[in-house]
């Protein structure tokens, strides 16, 4: 078990700068909540500018001294992903912690501005360009972190290397539970390079279980329907402020060295508090790893860490 970890355990992150993608809703908005509560800075990476306004209007109510940014990203635009590292290079000296979060899930078949599969394209690739993009900030940054989700889909998931941009047949379930094995995957192999290179940076991932997120909007970042909710209820039985403490935890455990995978410790890592699964180690193939690394250096153009 998790020993019923909380916020009330993470030690003060003052003086901490983490980037969250995705930070204005569901598990983003929880991680992005608690981190503020701490004292760090938090930067927003967004779409929806706008929308990230009025929470962060909110959690300023909340803790008048929070100290929030709004960035805008667009993980499905490699242009987006870039413009937002220099322009984060531009305005800060350091990056303590990035918390890849961010995805959409099951949307019917669609392309990303450079042509990729939606949620192969936003959910890793994104997520693997600006994990490159942002790791020099990080060099120089005594236990800084790299945590990237994944999702208990990854049971059974496989990744087809051969119709990667679904044009052989697109099946939304099968499509997103490949991105999410890429996550983890990318997170346990990022780890290893970076012990390699004896690097200060780890990089760890989590997972929520089963939260009510507004991932069920297919993509879509609106509210749901009525229907939905009920759906939503039915299938998550975990709210995202719990969902997040997996991450949370990954990110600020001082006793992680790296590597670890985070995830809920009721049954099947559905709901509870936060632990260590190793259950997850099964799914570490090097020879399919060195592949899915090599795909996404060569699609997103982005090089690094031999």
């Amino acid at each position: 078990m998790g020993n019923n970890w909380t916020t009330a355990q993470m030690p003060n992150q003052r003086g901490t700068k983490v980037v969250i993608t995705g930070a204005s809703s569901g598990i983003g908005y929880e991680t992005a909540r608690a981190f503020a509560a701490k004292g760090a800075e938090v930067v927003f990476a967004i779409r929806n500018l706008d929308k990230g306004a009025e929470v962060a209007r909110q959690l300023k109510q909340e803790y008048p001294n929070a100290v929030l940014k709004l960035m805008k990203l667009d993980l499905s635009d490699l242009a987006s992903v870039r413009k937002f590292a220099q322009e984060y290079q531009q305005t800060y000296d350091s990056l303590t912690l990035l918390i890849n979060n961010a995805g959409v899930m099951t949307p019917p078949f669609q392309k990303t501005k450079d042509g990729f599969e939606l949620q192969f394209g936003s959910n890793h690739l994104g997520h693997f360009a600006l994990t490159g993009l942002m790791l020099p900030m990080m060099s120089n940054v005594p236990s800084s972190r790299v945590v990237t989700l994944s999702s208990t889909v990854i049971n059974g998931a496989e990744i087809d290397f051969d119709n990667l941009d679904g044009s052989k047949g697109y099946n939304r379930v099968k499509f997103y539970g490949q991105s999410k094995l890429a996550n983890l995957l990318f997170a346990q192999e990022l780890n290893v390079r970076l012990k390699a290179s004896r690097s200060n940076t780890t990089s760890l991932g989590s997972h929520p279980g089963r939260a009510n997120t507004n991932l069920f909007s297919l993509g879509s970042g609106k509210q749901t329907g009525p229907l939905m909710k009920i759906v939503k209820i039915l299938l998550a039985p975990q709210s995202a402020e719990m969902g997040a403490l997996p991450t949370l935890y990954a990110a600020t455990k001082p006793t992680l060295s790296g590597g670890e995978y985070i995830g809920p410790d009721g049954k099947g890592g559905n709901k509870g508090y936060p632990k260590i699964d190793t259950s997850v180690l099964k799914k570490y193939d090097p020879n399919m790893t060195q592949q899915l690394w090599d795909i996404s250096e060569s699609l997103t153009g982005i090089s690094y860490l031999s």
